[in-house]
């Protein structure tokens, strides 16, 4: 197994995880879950090499309503839940030198003060991640296609309720937003076939 290497050059990137921390209580979530679990173990190693490159790493999570929450609160009631909101939480780890946003809406940018944190950051490139990949993901893209983000959505990094879901908006997102999609994690024997 081998982590892709981000084409940064010497653009500014930033990693934005977007709904991964969350407790799964809305309708579909059993179907959906398993396959975020998934994601976010691939995520969690890439989350190991941009650290290591000093990358800033952004959670951005809805807040369902709680608007006296906090994203600390949020990330200790998965705990306390168990199951995939637990797992996944112990897969990413977040850290004191993360940034985190509270989202009221699809959007990572909507309503938050992400617009901000990557122009402090200087940020030129974006690396998605999440769930879902055809609405929060989508959501996110499209607007930081708007504000002129090159974009990277690594296919393994972001989970949708299907697979058949999953191809659709990682498809339309290549068309549309010019995101480069490829997996984060290579598999040996797709390193191999790729290096003929």
């Amino acid at each position: 197994m081998q982590l892709v290497k981000p084409r940064t050059n010497r653009r500014r990137t930033a990693l934005v995880l977007i709904d991964f921390v969350n407790l799964f209580d809305f309708e579909g979530a059993q179907k959906l879950a398993p396959r975020a679990i998934r994601a976010a173990r691939k995520t969690a190693l890439l989350i190991k090499k941009l650290r290591a490159d000093r990358v800033p790493v952004i959670y951005a999570n809805d807040n369902f309503g709680q608007w006296r929450s906090d994203f600390r609160g949020l990330v200790n009631k998965c705990v306390r839940q168990g199951g995939a909101s637990a797992d996944i939480v112990a897969a990413l780890q977040p850290t004191g030198e993360d940034f985190a946003i509270l989202k009221p809406r699809h959007s990572a940018f909507y309503g938050t003060p992400l617009d901000f944190i990557l122009e402090e950051l200087k940020v030129e490139r974006l690396v998605l991640t999440g769930i879902a990949v055809d609405m929060c993901v989508f959501a996110t893209a499209q607007d930081s296609h708007v504000r002129k983000f090159s974009l990277w959505i690594p296919a393994d990094c972001v989970a949708g309720f299907t697979a058949s879901q999953e191809r659709s908006a990682l498809s339309l997102m290549t068309r549309t937003l010019a995101a480069d999609i490829r997996a984060a994690v290579r598999s040996p024997s797709t390193h191999r076939a790729r290096a003929r």
